[in-house]
């Protein structure tokens, strides 16, 4: 896995290329997959679970709407690392969604690290986002992908760069550049750049062409 995240990333720092997409929840009653799909749109990244308590209740729609209209397609889970471990809320997420396999069309599941620092020291953040991360790896092959942005990734690990070599980074940063990535990425592989997607949710663009995007998708 190392040598497919190197072998991508750096492909990724050079490319010109970037594929439109978009991420969803369930505050997204009404998302027009059709529409996206003509405009340009090729991959969502959809809410499934939070904590150990709560499945996104649109989840299922959402995932069976954005397979039928054709888009790669993956899941995400909305940490809570101050209620329970990281290996617990991995299960969770993979119980409910979440998991992944190589057929084709399915990015590996996304861990949204936002909000507070939930009572943890930087040390044991970066142990809880570790926790998470091996646990999923063990049981899919591949290593989730990280939603964060820069003031979080800096209060809450102290600007860990444990994660450059695994884990891909969702980048959330609601400008018209992306800046410079946290935590030593040399660059994002994901980036969300705002909040108001023309057809339901936030906006989102890949860091790469397509086949770099199916490659993310297939492992």
């Amino acid at each position: 896995m190392k040598f497919f995240v190197a072998t991508f990333l750096g492909l990724s720092s050079v490319a010109l290329a970037a594929v439109p997409g978009f991420d969803i929840s369930h505050y997204q009653s009404s998302v027009d997959f059709a529409a996206a799909y003509s405009s340009g749109a090729r991959f969502v990244i959809i809410k499934a679970t939070e904590g150990t308590t709560y499945i996104d209740p649109s989840f299922s729609s959402h995932y069976t709407g954005a397979t039928k209209a054709g888009f790669i397609r993956g899941g995400y889970h909305f940490a809570h690392p101050g209620s329970s471990s990281g290996a617990t809320q991995a299960n969770y997420f993979l119980a409910h969604g979440g998991g992944w396999s190589g057929d084709g069309i399915t990015l590996p599941g996304m861990l949204d690290l936002e909000g507070d620092c939930a009572g943890l020291s930087t040390s044991a953040m970066v142990s809880w986002i570790k926790d998470f991360s091996d646990t999923y790896h063990s049981k899919t092959g591949r290593y989730p992908l990280l939603y964060t942005n820069p003031s979080w990734w800096s209060s809450c690990t102290g600007g860990s760069s444990a994660f450059v070599s695994t884990n891909p980074l969702v980048l959330a940063r609601y400008s018209s550049s992306a800046g410079t990535p946290p935590g030593g990425w040399p660059y994002y592989t994901i980036w969300q750049f705002n909040d108001a997607y023309k057809y339901g949710g936030d906006s989102d663009t890949f860091n790469g062409n397509y086949a770099s995007l199916q490659k993310l998708a297939s492992g």
